[in-house]
């Protein structure tokens, strides 16, 4: 295209950004109508939507082009690329509209099915808040807040906690954690939530009734980073602990505890961390079995003193606290802090990376699927503000807010929730440390008062700023956010700008984060500083708007106070800002806020009440607010006394106690066995017959789901009698409970009686190692050759008893009998077995009028967390019936119940057609989507489809033979083809050695993990000197073993 003149013209009005941003909504039409503005087109269709690093680099190199005619193609060139942008664009969020449709269709239809299935109605008490009753700073809270959060209150609720001493758990994993001197900013890992995890640790070990806080994070001894986070623990200094010091004790107080796990001498990002986990989770979980010990005889009277809750932070903490509160059978907070979801999204609408490639980078899909469990595995999910709730994790399969409102509404009425649950959503702020912060009181016409003998001289900031203004004693407008599109500065200036009034009245200062030069910031920062720099001279603001080019962190509360010292006023005038913790900062130091009303500022102008809320897009709005509250001296002295009345209730005390008051509504929940009376690892009388002490208890934590509904695991609606004979009743409970194992050969297993002298018990506490043989294969002639050839490679030691068996799968109790039956195996070679997928626990017993097994009851009641029972079950037949193979014949349906395969614990379904079946997410999403909490597991080759408990598996399965019975994690050695069931990334990593041979179900993965939701090699921790691959030959398995240091040569 020749004489190519009108491009030229063209981009250089779209480098010229001011002109044309009369409409409010921008369109190419206007072309038509002789209005259109390139430079609004391009910086709200092209720069807010897109990374224009290369557009902009493009122009550079074109620019500088002498010939002409080159420059006139370059140019031409950068023009088509922008069009393709800008249809990129309009096709990402064509894509965006049809992912929001979808998921709204599927959340209707699965609130559908839900609120049919519970067909009681409640549609009067059905009608309360969507979200909004649970928090802490809601509409009904306003009007209490001066008798709630008194002084005297805050004494009354301290003196009721002094009896109490309460262990808990924290966990942050990635970044570097330490108390003092924190790095933060040093990495994209190290940031807020670093701070955050610590001042909270700190402020909770602070607090009446807290005896102990842990902070788990990780162990990071590399070259590259300081000695300090090396350290196994350290002890975090309390503040303000004078007023309960004879609370204190040996072991109490707040640490942080870092757990070794991932590469040694390695800092790793987070996303690279995913692999891991389960080495955490069992070095955390060895650490806390450990100090409730030591707590239970400090203050315990010499049982255990379990954690009152577990606490994850992030969506890898969120995974790990999962599996420790299900290893210990103890409630889950959690708080996401940024969610994967809202990011991903975010990703896609920028359009400079495909989903895959997001996934490659991120590891998006693995820290989606962690919050999934996380949902599925909360008692409770504290956030920071409503927006977060309404906007973020609406987004999530498990978090319905109007289905959690109809649950909630039949919890209240005692009304059952047919096995379904979502967590409770809790709003509690951040907390903030203000015992610091002195609010300024003078001003700039009447100084402070000045001690003449010690003088106090201005901080160096305050002549950085105010050597930009001509009359530095007018009120100053303060911003303190870094140059990002999202923050709106470019606004605040123009409203400035065009308000004569507010220009005449106060002087604009924007704390744009620090740079050395333009070009040498990032194309979107220098952009957005490029623009503010254009405006204030297009409006002549020079002498009336400060932009210095650096500032210290510790400057910032001297900029607060030079800020209040002018009489001045905050503002935060973001398009969204999540929380806002710089308007708390502000209110601490006694300015009035202006604040964005979408997000977070919406719920602190609630309870400060120390502001104005404005529409981020209408700068008159924003220069109205601003100039009401510069020019009205009464409204300004009022917003300041609001602000630094109410501040206390972002204080962390009063977060703590909030935080500790919602740990107290959650059901208690521990391991719940019987120790010996003599407390000794190796006592003979803690067998699972000691399980009929408490069989009536039990009966009816099985009878009866957390939220008072009956499960569908019961069998039996009619309650137990509670009078007459004693051995009589404790029959009919024993039969009655051993009623709930459906399709078990009745006579091949029995439940051991607490008097019965079958000797040491079980045979696995005696043990030096334990071998797990955990290989899935399509048939049990398979798996019995090769437990064979394990069995002969450590021949000697098997028959020394220095090494114990376990058999881990997931076959039935009655299909492993006929296992052991066709194979020559007795049941006494196996010290315990794991079937049904991990949802059932079986030992052998030595004595043979005992039966060859015997169930462990309180594995499941440690399992029935958020069990959905008959809820579940028939939801799953719906399901089922609903899978057919349409090219056949009849529609015929390929999945089918196995009623004589099911269990209480275990829902099984046959697959005729595995190819055809809908991956694990698939079916995982629908269940989550109707508020149903389960572990969903194709096995056996795709041929049978396992549904278990959330917390329930095969790899938990062997925590709970270490919580239970003290088997140590790190002698055991888990055995593994190189594929298997759905569930088989949980069977390598972890403190455990790992065997995996070669050659076993290696045609699993093409079938079972093609549709995963995120890639096997993602989590599987390749690099570990734990794991190690045998062929299927007993001396190469015997070679192995030495390798790994099991066994002498």
């Amino acid at each position: 295209m020749a004489g190519n003149d009108w491009i030229n013209s063209y981009l250089e009005a779209i480098l010229d950004v001011g002109p044309g941003f009369d409409e409010k909504k921008p369109s190419l039409l206007l072309r038509e109508r002789g209005r259109f503005s390139p430079t609004r087109y391009f910086v709200e269709e092209v720069v807010s939507g897109f990374d224009e690093t290369d557009l902009y680099r493009a122009w550079v190199r074109a620019q500088a082009t002498r010939s002409p005619q080159e420059r006139n193609t370059r140019l031409e060139n950068m023009c088509w690329r922008i069009w393709n942008l800008a249809r990129q664009k309009k096709q990402l969020e064509g894509e965006l509209a049809q992912r929001n449709a979808k998921r709204h269709l599927e959340r209707e239809r699965g609130r559908r099915e839900a609120v049919a299935d519970m067909s009681e109605d409640l549609s009067e008490g059905e009608k309360g808040d969507a979200v909004g009753d649970l928090s802490a700073h809601g509409d009904s809270t306003r009007n209490r807040l001066s008798r709630i959060n008194s002084v005297d209150a805050m004494e009354a609720w301290a003196n009721q906690q002094k009896g109490k001493k309460l262990y808990i758990v924290l966990i942050s994993l990635h970044g570097l954690i330490r108390g003092e001197n924190m790095e933060l900013g040093r990495d994209s890992d190290t940031g807020g939530q670093v701070k955050y995890v610590v001042e909270l640790a700190r402020a909770l070990g602070s607090m009446p009734g807290v005896y102990r806080v842990d902070l788990f994070t990780r162990q990071v001894a590399a070259p590259d980073v300081d000695w300090s986070y090396g350290e196994p623990t350290e002890m975090l200094t309390l503040r303000n602990s004078e007023d309960f010091m004879d609370e204190m004790g040996e072991s109490s107080g707040a640490y942080i505890v870092r757990i070794p796990f991932g590469p040694k001498d390695k800092y790793v990002p987070k996303e690279l961390l995913w692999p891991h986990i389960p080495e955490f989770v069992d070095g955390a979980l060895c650490h806390i079995i450990q100090m409730s010990k030591s707590l239970g005889e400090q203050i315990g009277g010499g049982k255990p003193v379990w954690p009152v809750a577990i606490h994850g932070h992030y969506a890898d903490a969120g995974d790990s606290a999962a599996l420790l509160s299900g290893a210990l059978n103890v409630p889950m907070l959690f708080t996401g802090h940024s969610l994967g979801r809202d990011k991903l999204e975010q990703l896609l609408k920028q359009g400079r990376l495909s989903r895959d490639e997001i996934n490659s980078t991120y590891k998006i899909m693995r820290r989606i699927e962690a919050e999934e469990l996380s949902l599925d595995s909360s008692e409770m999910v504290i956030t920071s503000t409503r927006q977060e709730i309404e906007q973020q994790w609406r987004l999530y399969d498990g978090f319905d807010p109007i289905l959690e409102r109809k649950l909630r509404a039949r919890i209240k009425r005692n009304v059952s929730c047919y096995g379904r649950f979502m967590p409770r959503m809790a709003i509690i702020p951040p907390g903030m440390e203000f015992h610091h912060i002195i609010p300024q009181d003078g001003d700039m016409d009447g100084e402070m008062e000045v001690n003449d003998d010690h003088p106090t001289p201005d901080p160096p900031i305050w002549a950085e700023i105010m050597r930009f203004f001509t009359n530095p004693r007018k009120p100053m407008i303060l911003a303190l956010a870094r140059p990002d599109p999202k923050k709106n500065i470019t606004t605040l200036v123009k409203a400035f700008g065009e308000c004569r009034e507010l220009r005449e009245l106060a002087n604009l200062t924007l704390i744009m984060g620090n740079r050395d030069g333009i070009d040498e910031m990032s194309s979107t920062n220098a952009s957005v500083l490029l623009s503010v720099l254009k405006l204030i001279d297009k409006y002549d603001l020079y002498g009336q708007v400060a932009y210095p080019k650096h500032h210290k962190q510790s400057d910032v509360p001297d900029i607060y106070r030079l800020a209040a010292k002018t009489k001045g006023v905050f503002i935060n005038p973001a398009f969204i800002e999540p929380f806002g913790l710089t308007l708390i900062e502000a209110a601490a130091h006694g300015l009035p806020i202006v604040a964005t009303k979408n997000g977070g500022p919406v719920d602190i102008h609630r309870v400060l009440d120390n502001g104005l809320l404005v529409d981020p897009h209408d700068q008159q709005s924003i220069a109205g607010a601003l100039l009401k509250l510069v020019a009205e001296k009464h409204l300004w002295a009022k917003c300041r006394q609001n602000g630094l009345k109410n501040i206390h209730l972002f204080s962390w005390p009063e977060h703590c106690k909030t935080y500790l008051s919602r740990i107290a509504s959650c059901k208690s929940r521990h391991p719940q066995w019987q120790k010996s009376d003599d407390g000794a690892d190796t006592s003979d009388t803690d067998s699972p017959g000691d399980s009929l002490r408490d069989i009536q208890d039990l009966s009816l934590n099985l009878k009866f789901s957390l939220d008072g509904e009956k499960t569908g695991g019961s069998g039996n609606d009619n309650p137990l009698d509670s009078e007459g004979n004693p051995t009589d009743k404790k029959s009919k409970i024993e039969n009655a409970v051993l009623s709930w194992s459906k399709g078990v050969v009745k006579d091949t297993r029995k439940a051991v009686d607490q008097n019965s002298s079958s000797g040491k018990f079980p045979s696995l506490r005696r043990r030096k190692q334990i071998f797990v043989i955990a290989v899935d294969f399509d048939t049990i002639s398979s798996l019995a050759e090769a437990t064979r050839k394990i069995f002969e490679a450590v021949e000697k030691e098997r028959t020394e008893g220095s090494i114990g068996f376990i058999l881990s799968t997931s076959l039935t109790i009655s299909e492993i009998h006929s296992f052991l039956a066709s194979g020559g195996f007795s049941p006494s070679d196996f010290d315990a077995f794991i079937c049904n997928s991990g949802s059932d626990l079986y030992y052998s017993t030595p004595n043979p009028e005992d039966g060859p097994f015997v169930v462990d009851f309180y594995y499941h009641s440690h399992i029935e967390y958020r069990w959905g029972g008959e809820g579940l079950r028939k939801t799953l037949v719906r399901w089922a019936s609903s899978v057919s193979d349409k090219k056949a014949e009849n529609e015929e349906r390929i999945v089918t119940a196995a009623e004589q395969l099911s269990t209480d614990y275990c829902y099984a379904f046959t697959v005729k057609k595995p190819g055809l079946v809908p991956p694990v997410k698939e079916l995982q999403k629908v269940l989550r989507i109707q508020a149903l909490r389960c572990h969903v597991i194709y096995c056996q080759n795709g041929t049978r489809l396992n549904v278990i408990p959330v917390l329930a598996s095969r790899s938990q399965a062997l925590r709970y033979l270490y919580v239970r019975w003290g088997v140590e994690l790190a002698n055991m050695v888990v055995f593994a083809g190189e594929c298997g069931d759905t569930d088989y990334e949980g069977l390598l990593g972890g403190l455990h050695k790992s065997v995996v041979l070669k050659g076993v179900c290696s045609s699993a993965s093409n079938q079972l993990h093609a549709n995963r939701s995120y890639p096997l090699t993602d989590v599987l921790p390749s690099e570990s000197p734990n794991i190690v691959q045998a062929p299927e030959e007993s001396s190469d398995i015997r070679s192995s073993l030495e390798q790994l240091g099991c066994l002498k040569g």
